[in-house]
């Protein structure tokens, strides 16, 4: 007797509503154990891999590469061979839809028959080399150039290991691609006619969001119905300056308690983080939540200080936090600043490292300018702090002096 149960992406642990299937590690046929890999997907937070509860045969997958797949749809479909465990049998038996098990003795079926349908609308082969199992495997930077350069992942052969396609193999498919079609548009020269005196028409070349770019469009456009109020004011860094220097110099000889590893120079930003902190101590207010799930709008008030900083990225703006900041030193932030930069530039961050922010620190000092307007972009957070660029600028003392 068959039993089929269906394999979804986690709301609950993404945070999300729909994520990218960027590759598959299995096809129909294949036979997977509990904790194998399945598919990796990119959300607009991070690249994430899914793996299976269950033992058992592949029988459909629900999408092909680079589909985008709801969160809580069934990704793939598995004929269970081996026993399942109380707990999964009563996640089975809870919701039937959800479970994957046939309303009707006819679903398996009607499963193989749409997967049947589907090979047969596949385009034939083409001519040349035999292709890897691995060829249509890339990473999330490599899927944004396809996007942008308008290449189909199929089209292009790699040369990376088992066949993976690089960003060198992209544009040279995308290079060969626009010389042959400027020869095909040469034509013989001829009776040439008079130029045209007319203003040239107005070209516009549509180009496909980014999953995070999507996200982000879909977040600031959200923040709309968040109220905002706006305070900007100037401080003056003399001080922080001086102390600054004077620990970069004694840098190499600090101990922290913590077993993170520093980096070689501080920024003025694990300072800031930590000043953010002391002040949502003195005003916890700044450290809330509002809660809209009853009829009266509440506040919920959280002991910890996790500080989200905005970091920018190729694929987009991510905003991974800080945990605990209340009981971190000025090491150990400028520490854990540096270990999720890393893990962002490289798309490798957890859903642990997004989720659970209270407050947020944007930073436009980086490419320049004084003042900005940042949004509240969490549901969750009532506060943003924005930075611009410090600057040396001539100020009066309390004695008049300049």
């Amino acid at each position: 007797m068959e039993l089929y149960v269906s394999l979804f992406v986690d709301k609950s642990i993404l945070g999300i509503k729909e994520v990218q299937i960027i590759q598959w590690f299995v096809e129909p046929g294949a036979r997977v154990e509990q904790f194998s890999k399945l598919c990796e997907v990119q959300s607009d937070k991070a690249a994430v891999e899914i793996t299976s509860r269950f033992d058992g045969v592949i029988k459909t997958l629900h999408y092909e590469a680079e589909d985008m797949a709801q969160v809580g749809k069934p990704l793939c479909d598995i004929d269970v061979l081996s026993e399942i465990s109380p707990e999964d049998e009563a996640a089975l038996g809870s919701t039937p839809e959800q479970a994957g098990s046939p309303s009707s003795p006819q679903q398996p079926q009607k499963a193989a028959e749409k997967h049947q349908a589907e090979q047969d609308q596949e385009p034939p082969a083409v001519d040349g080399p035999p292709r890897s199992r691995h060829s249509s495997l890339a990473t999330p930077a490599v899927r944004g150039l396809l996007k942008t350069l308008d290449v189909d992942i199929r089209s292009v052969t790699g040369t990376g290991k088992d066949g993976r396609i690089l960003k060198e193999d992209v544009q040279k498919f995308a290079a060969a691609r626009s010389t042959v079609s400027s020869t095909s548009s040469t034509s013989p020269p001829s009776s040439s006619p008079a130029p045209s005196t007319s203003t040239p028409t107005q070209t516009e070349t549509p180009i496909t969001l980014s999953p995070i770019q999507s996200q982000m469009f879909k977040t600031m456009t959200r923040s709309l119905s968040i109220p905002h109020f706006i305070y900007a004011d100037e401080l003056d860094f003399t001080a922080l300056s001086r102390l600054r220097t004077q620990l970069n110099n004694t840098l190499p000889t600090m101990k922290d308690d913590s077993k993170a590893t520093p980096p070689p120079k501080l920024s003025y930003l694990p300072f800031i983080i930590k000043s953010l902190s002391l002040a949502l101590s003195s005003f916890p207010l700044l450290n809330a939540r509002v809660s809209t799930s009853s009829s009266k709008p509440s506040l919920i008030f959280r002991s910890s200080h996790n500080i989200g900083v905005a970091m920018d990225t190729p694929q987009g703006l991510i905003v991974p936090n800080i945990k605990h900041v209340q009981g971190r030193s000025i090491l150990d932030i400028a520490a854990e600043i540096a270990r999720l930069r890393a893990l962002a530039l490289a798309s490798k961050l957890t859903a642990a490292d997004l989720a659970g922010g209270t407050v947020t620190v944007t930073n436009i000092g980086s490419i320049g300018g004084t003042y900005l307007s940042p949004i509240i972009a969490s549901e969750n957070e009532v506060a943003i702090l924005g930075l611009g660029r410090k600057r040396v600028v001539p100020a009066f003392a309390d004695d008049g002096g300049v």
